[in-house]
């Protein structure tokens, strides 16, 4: 009869066969790593360091095997081009939903420009899937904010920005300083102007702005504070690229990104906003790159598009509930905006 083993040696043999088994999969995960890092496709090792450079806690998936210089040749050699072209508001026009003229295909006697309507629609690609809202009015769309930003402040999670303004549609909005990604959305990155307020953002700093004016289009492009509050952009926030303005595809370099997570924004020459998650990291939805986001934009008819926050950050908010799959297993993650989309007064009250 063997000897009946003492509960210390039974605890230490588990621990040891814990440590051996992750040992392996570290050891596997790093010759996995190296082989795309240092194998014959330059392709698989791009795409590689462009996901885990375009993600905060990431970084060291690429950092551990390239030097800086490398990484940033492969990031310049695959990106969306910077556009100096500024929007052209009269490429939008948004239809006058008080104007009674049976004779104008863009009045509220067409069905097909009901002000009230907001459409959920599937999207799909060969490496992701993800959900575009389209919303009809343009006014309803604005950025949701924290009361207050600072070292000492937080964030709020998108739902919850949502349910405090009784929005009904939301999708994550800008930057955000994260350091190896512990940011709380305490401290915005660039503009943030919600309803005709600046709320951070130095007055003459140049920004990559995305907005809407007082007329309900959207604006994408660089300028200041002073310049976007003299133009009257009454909502806006910062991050990029910009991907189409005035109808056109903003120049891709190489395979334009890498695989993540991504949320845009676009207005059609109606004036719809067009507010695209895709989702990333996933089983089914890798994620999509830059080109892709572009592709989706045009085929939904974007006269002008820019990415939004991706990553851990993406996802979308109908009805008070998240309707796309986040990329993180923990808590929505606190942020510093939000894009949200009001209800109609009839909803209200």
């Amino acid at each position: 009869m063997k000897p009946k083993l003492k509960p210390k040696t039974i605890i230490l043999r588990v621990v040891i066969a814990f440590f051996s088994v992750l040992l392996v999969i570290v050891l596997g995960l790093v010759g996995a790593l190296s082989i795309i890092h240092y194998g014959p496709s330059e392709a698989a090792r791009d795409l590689l360091v462009l996901s885990a450079m375009e993600t905060s806690a990431g970084h060291f998936l690429a950092t551990w095997f390239l030097p800086k210089e490398e990484i940033d040749r492969i990031i310049q050699d695959n990106s969306v081009v910077p556009t100096d072209v500024a929007t052209n508001p009269d490429l939008i026009k948004i239809p006058d939903w008080n104007d009674d003229n049976d004779d104008d295909d863009n009045d509220e006697d067409n069905p097909k420009f009901d002000k009230n309507k907001i459409e959920i629609v599937d999207v799909s690609g060969k490496t992701y899937k993800g959900k575009m809202m389209i919303v009809y009015d343009p006014s309803r769309v604005y950025v949701g904010t924290p009361t207050a930003y600072g070292k000492d402040k937080e964030g709020v999670r998108v739902i919850d920005m949502a349910i405090r303004d009784n929005a009904i549609g939301a999708v994550n909005g800008g930057g955000f300083e994260d350091t190896n990604g512990r940011g709380n959305g305490g401290i915005p990155i660039g503009i943030v102007i919600s309803k005709g307020k600046l709320m951070w953002g130095e007055m003459d700093k140049y920004y990559e702005v995305i907005g809407f004016d007082n007329n309900n289009i959207l604006n994408v492009g660089y300028m200041t504070p002073r310049q976007a509050m003299d133009k009257g952009i009454r909502d806006a926030v910062t991050f990029g690229p910009i991907l189409i303005v005035n109808g056109e595809p903003c120049e891709i370099k190489g395979t334009g990104g890498g695989y993540n997570p991504r949320t845009a924004i676009g207005q059609r020459a109606d004036g719809a906003v067009l507010l695209l998650v895709v989702d990333g990291r996933q089983a089914n939805s890798l994620g999509a790159t830059y080109t892709d986001l572009i592709d989706i934009m045009l085929d939904f008819g974007a006269v002008n598009a820019a990415n939004l926050d991706g990553g851990s950050s993406s996802y979308m908010v109908y009805e008070n509930e998240i309707i796309t799959t986040r990329a993180s297993l923990y808590q929505p993650r606190r942020m510093a905006t939000a894009i949200l989309v009001s209800r109609v007064d009839d909803e209200q009250e």
